[in-house]
């Protein structure tokens, strides 16, 4: 429960925001300990147990995304911050003490640990959405894709300080670690108050109060209560009107299409096989170990991190569908180029896939990995907008999920290139979806991107 004590509103940003870095960090934490794993347990000719392990979070996100909205819309948002962390923490322990040879264990523990990273993933933008004054709004989309890439940068730093232990202990060690950032958050939401949104919804409004004098002037707290109880008032109405069948009606169809679509796409695309298995990459392309190559996902994450800034400078000085159409376009020739080259050049630098790799994370990292979430949050209508997330939310993990399985498999069974390859042709089908499936949102009013799908039911 807060205190009388005043919460500065940077701490309350810094906190709000941390489960990004967590989330980045567990999904960014298997690339440096899966080369080790492979080694201590013979898993060298189980592509299906390493895709398993290594998406089974992924599996658990698919649901715990759905499941935390519910249950915070009950419990509050920042009690379901600490739940999660809690399990953040479980999971970890859990995962470092696995029995040898323990695959099914170890998916196991990864699931559960799955079902926190969805909740982060969900919970997270929704806090800090709902702390943060409208001016501040418009950027957190941008804030929090940094802070995921920076939570995975930290874990791939992690992994390469620990590179020379012992192959059982580096492993172990890699993925209990975890818990660290996770016992941090867990302490620094503590301290942090409740979402005004949660508690006016739930007519608390002394507390609410209260919470607005941490982070708006006194002049705001009053017109911001009154705008919350009235967007509340038409939520509740909204969620009356609408069901799942709503999302296929002819009046929203085309919007829930382009939202659900660019989600599904934007991890169809492959860009999750390079972060989970770029030392496995580097391995097979240059015939060295692969806990040798993990200074990779380190130049990888930094890439991210840099794309992230980059695109908190130019999300409103580009038109969305511009960003992702060239984005999209650089991204297909960079899996398809390779490919090409190697049937021309058979005796071309093994290293040649690595680096068009890495001229696809820099482009994803400032067009689709961001846009995405910016395309979601500003296609759906109120009416549909909650499920129409969730289900764009839920598309987004299966495809995650789908490519972290895949992966190993095809790689097993067919060259790099060929694999990448066809990653590449999904990332020009991407495009050709935006260009015939995507209104254009920026600068647009919500009201104006319905009229949109009102004007293609006409059509």
């Amino acid at each position: 429960m807060v205190g009388e004590k005043k919460i500065s509103s940077s701490f309350i940003y810094f906190f709000g925001a941390f489960g990004g870095i967590l989330f980045g960090y567990d999904i960014g934490v298997m690339t440096g300990a899966l080369p080790f794993l492979e080694n201590d347990w013979h898993l060298q000719n189980s592509a299906g147990s390493i895709g398993w392990i290594t998406s089974a979070v992924m599996f658990g996100a698919i649901f715990g995304g759905a499941l935390s909205g519910q249950l915070s819309d009950r419990l509050g948002r920042r009690k379901m911050i600490l739940i999660s962390a809690l399990i953040f923490v479980v999971g970890s322990i859990l995962s470092g003490i696995a029995p040898h040879n323990g695959q099914y264990y170890l998916i196991a523990v990864r699931i559960l640990l799955g079902l926190a990273v969805g909740a982060a993933s969900a919970l997270v933008p929704a806090y800090m959405s709902e702390m943060a004054p409208a001016r501040l709004r418009g950027r957190l989309s941008g804030i929090n894709q940094t802070m995921i890439v920076s939570g995975m940068l930290l874990s791939y730093i992690v992994d390469f300080l620990l590179r020379d232990l012992p192959e059982t202990m580096a492993w172990r060690l890699m993925l209990s670690l975890a818990a660290v950032p996770a016992l941090i958050l867990f302490f620094g939401v503590l301290r942090l108050p409740e979402s005004p949104r949660f508690l006016i919804k739930n007519n608390k409004l002394d507390e609410a109060r209260k919470v607005l004098g941490f982070i708006r002037s006194q002049k705001e707290i009053e017109s911001e209560i009154k705008q919350i109880q009235e967007t509340a008032k038409v939520e509740i109405k909204a969620n009356q009107k609408a069901s799942w069948g709503t999302l296929l009606s002819s009046k929203y169809r085309y919007l829930v299409i382009a939202g659900v679509g660019v989600a599904a796409f934007q991890q169809f695309q492959g860009a999750n096989a390079i972060f989970y298995y770029i030392p496995l990459i580097v391995q097979k392309a240059t015939g060295h170990s692969a806990s040798s190559a993990l200074m990779w996902p380190i130049i990888q994450g930094v890439i991210l991190v840099v794309g992230s800034l980059v695109f908190l400078l130019i999300a409103d000085k580009f038109n969305r569908r511009t960003l992702l159409t060239v984005g999209g376009i650089i991204m297909g020739l960079s899996f398809i180029l390779p490919a090409l080259l190697n049937s021309l050049i058979p005796n071309a630098s093994p290293m040649m896939i690595v680096a068009f790799l890495s001229i696809y994370v820099a482009i994803y990292s400032f067009t689709w990995a961001p846009l995405t979430w910016v395309i979601v949050g500003e296609v759906f209508p109120l009416v549909i907008r909650g499920r129409a997330s969730g289900t764009a939310s839920s598309f987004n993990w299966i495809g995650s999920f789908l490519v972290g399985l895949l992966f190993p498999i095809m790689t097993a069974s067919m060259s790099q290139e060929a694999v990448f390859a066809i990653f590449g042709v999904i990332c020009l089908l991407g495009v050709l979806f935006i260009r015939t499936c995507v209104p254009e949102t920026r600068g647009h009013s919500l009201e104006d991107i319905e009229k949109l799908g009102e004007k293609k039911k006409s059509a």
